[in-house]
Order: structure tokens, then C-alpha cells, then sequence
């Protein structure tokens, strides 16, 4: 598996991911970091991100957790290099990335809005 750069060519195969129109995950591509794990053409999973004043913030995470656990590892690097800590929402019934984040050192630091009726665990990485 690769961890590369995203195109405008894989928001289809981000939009099949999530759910969301294609026309989202194309601005998506433009206007965040993104990265997917891809496997000859096929995206396997995608982390995007964005850092602003101290915070380095994940806005997305699909993939199984052991792909999740790799792309964590690009906003991780990329937070530890400039000084920065790192977070991300994951909702609350979706244990398989609650694993993937703590395994990859973050810890909970509370609970997170609720978006469409669903509740969401907030997690931090401070850099050390």
C-alpha cells in the first residue's frame, strides 16, 4: 500500500467513502491536506487536515484501522515537526477508529458536538 498525495481524480472514490457528492470531496482535495493509502488505483482510506494557530485539526479519517493507524501518522509528523498538538473527532459508535486513535497515542479529551444526532468523542495529541 501507498500513502500519497490525493488528486482531483480519487474524489469519487472519497465521495464513495463517505457518502458525500463528489463536488464536496473534489474542494475537499483543494482545500485540505489530503492523503490517501491506495493499492494499484483503488483508495483504501483517506486522512485530511489542516493546521491553524497551534493545532494541527483532522477533519476526516476512513479506512479500517490499520489504515487509519498509517495516515494518522502524516498529521502526526507533520504536527511534531512544526511544534504543534493534533486533534480529531470520532463519532462515538465507531469503535474501529476509537482503536485506531488510541493506538496511534492519542488520549480523549471529552466529548465532542453532535452532528446529525450523532455524538462524538473529542481526542488530543500534544507534541513532546
Amino acid at each position: 500500500m501507498q500513502i500519497r498525495d490525493a488528486t482531483e481524480a480519487d474524489a469519487d472514490e472519497l465521495a464513495s467513502k463517505t457518502g458525500a457528492p463528489r463536488d464536496v470531496m473534489r474542494n475537499l482535495v483543494h482545500d485540505r491536506t489530503v492523503r490517501v493509502a491506495a493499492t494499484d488505483d483503488t483508495v483504501k482510506g483517506f486522512v485530511s487536515f489542516d493546521a491553524r494557530r497551534d493545532t494541527v485539526h483532522i477533519t476526516q479519517l476512513e479506512g479500517t484501522e490499520d489504515i487509519c493507524e498509517e495516515l494518522l501518522d502524516e498529521p502526526i509528523r507533520f504536527a511534531h515537526k512544526e511544534g504543534m498538538a493534533v486533534e480529531l473527532l470520532v463519532p462515538a459508535t465507531d469503535s474501529q477508529t476509537k482503536e485506531a486513535v488510541e493506538n496511534s497515542a492519542f488520549e480523549r479529551d471529552g466529548n465532542g458536538p453532535t452532528f446529525e444526532g450523532t455524538k462524538t468523542l473529542r481526542y488530543r495529541l500534544d507534541p513532546t
